[in-house]
């Protein structure tokens, strides 16, 4: 028996669940019902439903560590450069579109939008819980839906 070869939810541990949610429902667009299992010790968490099945669920850090067993502090990597997050769109343009959207949204740009070495164009931005964000268009990939 192997694992197969896919990813159904990707989890991004937060500082603050309301701040995340707001800012990717409110600014960023994605849908979500909202925090849901607050009932429950460490059990709130965020899901958003992406396009192709895909889910990204928010679940403070602290739950992430009880519920993983593991102590609080390993949870807090410096520099948050364990994940990136890429998000193909289908020009230059809408790469710029999407990060005066983020921008407004209040993300931190990192580096940003410029050609790439490869031929593309991309910028990097953090969500306020640093998750590293990657905005790019891929001239060699099909145009996403």
């Amino acid at each position: 028996m192997a694992m197969k070869p896919r990813i159904t939810v990707v989890t991004l541990g937060v500082d603050d669940l309301e701040r995340a949610v707001r800012f990717y429902r409110d600014g960023l667009g994605f849908p979500t019902d909202g925090i849901v299992g607050a009932e429950y010790a460490h059990g709130a968490v965020a899901f958003f439903n992406l396009e192709g099945g895909l889910k990204l669920a928010l679940f403070p850090r602290a739950s992430i560590a009880h519920d993983a067993g593991i102590p609080a502090d390993v949870t807090d990597v410096s520099g948050r450069t364990e994940l990136t997050i890429g998000h193909n769109v289908g020009s230059a343009s809408e790469v710029d579109d999407v990060m005066a959207l983020v921008l407004q949204a209040g993300a931190t740009i990192v580096k940003p939008a410029q050609e790439t070495f490869w031929g593309g164009y991309a910028d990097y931005f953090q969500c306020p819980d640093r998750h590293l964000w990657e905005v790019v268009w891929n001239p060699h990939w099909a145009s996403p839906g």
